[in-house]
């Protein structure tokens, strides 16, 4: 059966998936330099491992993808124009829909690769709707960032996240696990195993 899954998403060891003052010369903000390095060491050829084995898992029976606007892009407010297609180039990584939450919808933008990126103001669970009938039997993942992560734990439409913890200290910035008590009551951890890099911890929904 397919399922909502949150996976690779990287926070500090305080718990903060960005820091301050998030911009195009700092997508993850400030004071979170090195927050993926263990997945950059992960992708290089050869690379063995929970952590290459960890990466390689994050499009496998994925059919579709959400998330927030500030993962999609630095930009705040209303668009002044379409010319921001995201970080990722003429070909994203996705290769299939990526639904887009955001104040300030705008027209579907269709890149190479197969990836469109899908923008809307709709409630969680008539996007996860779209997202469940674009996927066609796959899983869809909630890419970040954490207040969209919290909204989908929320409303109790996630059923894993896969999280990875890394040796940095943010401070201050977005932290996961605020504001979900009552959802986090829903869950248990079934696994956690390190790597010389990383803890990779793994929650599922009792």
């Amino acid at each position: 059966m397919a399922k909502v899954r949150v996976h690779n998403f990287t926070i500090t060891a305080d718990g903060f998936s960005a820091g301050v003052n998030q911009r195009e010369e700092a997508p993850f903000g400030d004071g979170m330099d090195g927050l993926h390095d263990w997945m950059f060491a992960a992708q290089e050829p050869g690379a063995t491992g929970i952590d290459a084995e960890r990466v390689a898992r994050w499009d496998q029976e994925v059919g579709a993808t959400i998330m927030g606007r500030n993962m999609f892009g630095p930009i705040r407010g209303p668009w002044q124009d379409d010319s921001w297609k995201g970080w990722w180039g003429d070909n994203p990584p996705y290769h299939h829909d990526v639904f887009v939450h955001t104040h300030h919808p705008r027209e579907s933008q269709p890149m190479d690769g197969g990836t469109t990126f899908h923008f809307t103001d709709e409630p969680v669970e008539i996007v996860l709707e779209r997202a469940f009938a674009a996927a066609k039997g796959q899983d869809v993942v909630i890419g970040g960032g954490a207040a969209t992560v919290q909204q989908y734990l929320r409303a109790g439409l996630i059923d894993e996240l896969h999280l990875v913890q890394v040796p940095l200290l943010a401070g201050a910035g977005e932290r996961l696990f605020d504001n979900v008590a009552d959802a986090l009551k829903n869950y248990e951890v079934t696994e956690m195993i390190s790597s010389p890099a990383a803890t990779h911890l793994t929650l599922r929904r009792r």
